[in-house]
């Protein structure tokens, strides 16, 4: 491909890419018991909450079958 006769302004960032590191990661360490089961309380609850509002408010988002009569029809 064409090459460009000029320097490049940050031709490190082009070559980011290419870079490979040699230091592999530590490896994770395994969740205790009490980490799970403070993960699993936190989800719990927040999937409880997300069903008791869908729950508390759908009678909200129900029609009415009652009619609803305004002020100005009841002619005062």
């Amino acid at each position: 491909m064409f090459s460009r006769r000029e320097p490049v302004p940050f031709a490190f960032v082009a070559e980011a890419d290419r870079f490979r590191s040699n230091v592999t990661p530590p490896p994770r360490e395994s969740l205790s018991w009490s980490q799970m089961t403070a993960r699993s309380l936190v989800g719990l609850t927040v999937v409880a909450g997300l069903v008791g509002s869908l729950l508390l408010g759908m009678p909200a988002l129900q029609p009415s079958n009652a009619p609803q009569k305004s002020e100005a029809s009841q002619g005062r």
